[in-house]
């Protein structure tokens, strides 16, 4: 590891500072780049996460995808955390700071707007960077795509009843445009881009040009996150500076859902055996969530200016910071896992 990735989160808290101040600076310029979205999913971040997402997808082999089923216990923890456990613990965290804890420094609308955003949060596994992620901790590329795959699939299905029972409300609208442009931009084009390199390659120089080509991909992908970190912390920088104390205030049950659920999912794939390769990933990804989606969904619900989609958006900013803390404590502890073959992992 250079020394660059080596600091990482020291560039990324940077890069923060920068969005913050470039948003305030600047703000025509961050206005003009929010601009360019569609559904709610924004163009320039797009391009910034594909271009993360397109080396991983480069190092997919189409031919051991038929070998994930032999290894399940990675899909199953993922699905039972993000299905079974993280909506409800999202919603009793909620309901915990919002209604009692921070019940006197928060006004009562107010406060069940920010419940409601934390809920959809909490319904919304991610589908994009969770890509980023298990590059980063070195993850099974063929088992993450199954994983963000059956995901996506169950969300189709799931989110709205979940959304609805945890809201109280009759019917949720799921905003398909959001969904199916967010995967299509997402997994599947850099998917059909990552295939098509990956056949030139393999024609050219076998897997040691796949190899080669991903390796000096990769500084692209750690140039796309520090990218993205500014133009969300820029996109959001007025919010932040007039609303400090409720940005932290929203930020406090997301952290302890963030971490507590990593914990979860992390401790029971190291109790079950499962491998590193497909340990991190599956725990990453109930860990971060499909912030387009539920960002989406709180305005159609509840306006843009409402508290649950400035809690949705709070999500956006806490996201990238606590996922890069989990993916360096994932690699520090890689040697606590097994690998395929049962033996200790390489540190």
């Amino acid at each position: 590891m250079g020394a660059f990735e080596k600091y990482l989160s020291v560039w990324v808290g940077l890069c923060i500072v920068v969005g913050i101040g470039l948003g305030a600076v600047i703000p025509g310029a961050f206005s003009a780049l929010a601009a360019l979205e569609y559904a709610n999913v924004n163009f320039a971040v797009a391009v910034l996460i594909w271009a993360m997402v397109w080396p991983m997808m480069i190092g997919i082999d189409f031919s051991a995808m038929r070998r994930v089923g032999e290894r399940p216990k990675g899909l199953i923890i993922t699905l039972v955390v993000n299905w079974l456990i993280k909506p409800f613990t999202m919603a009793m965290l909620g309901v915990l700071f919002f209604r009692h804890i921070f019940a006197g420094w928060i006004p009562a609308a107010d406060a069940e707007g920010y419940l409601a955003g934390l809920i959809l949060l909490g319904a919304a596994p991610c589908t994009a960077m969770v890509f980023v992620w298990s590059q980063l901790t070195r993850g099974d590329p063929n088992y993450t795509l199954v994983q963000v795959s059956v995901n996506d699939t169950i969300m189709v299905f799931a989110f709205a009843p979940i959304v609805a029972f945890l809201l109280g409300v009759t019917e949720i609208s799921v905003p398909w445009e959001t969904l199916l442009l967010s995967v299509a931009l997402y997994v599947v084009i850099p998917l059909i881009a990552g295939v098509l390199t990956r056949n030139a390659l393999t024609r050219q120089g076998g897997e040691a040009a796949v190899t080669g080509f991903t390796h000096r991909m990769k500084p692209l992908s750690v140039i796309g996150l520090l990218a993205t970190v500014v133009l969300l912390f820029g996109f959001q920088s007025g919010t932040i500076l007039a609303q400090p104390a409720v940005i932290a205030l929203i930020a406090v049950p997301i952290l302890i859902q963030s971490y507590g659920i990593f914990a979860l999912a992390y401790a029971a794939a190291w109790a079950w055996k499962v491998p590193h390769r497909i340990a991190a990933p599956c725990a990453l990804i109930g860990t971060s969530n499909f912030f387009e989606l539920a960002v989406a969904v709180a305005i159609s619900l509840f306006g843009l200016n409402s508290g649950a989609a400035l809690a949705t958006v709070v999500g956006v900013l806490v996201e990238v910071p606590v996922m890069l803390s989990l993916v360096a404590f994932a690699n520090r502890t890689r040697s606590a896992f097994v690998t395929t073959e049962g033996e200790a992992a390489a540190p």
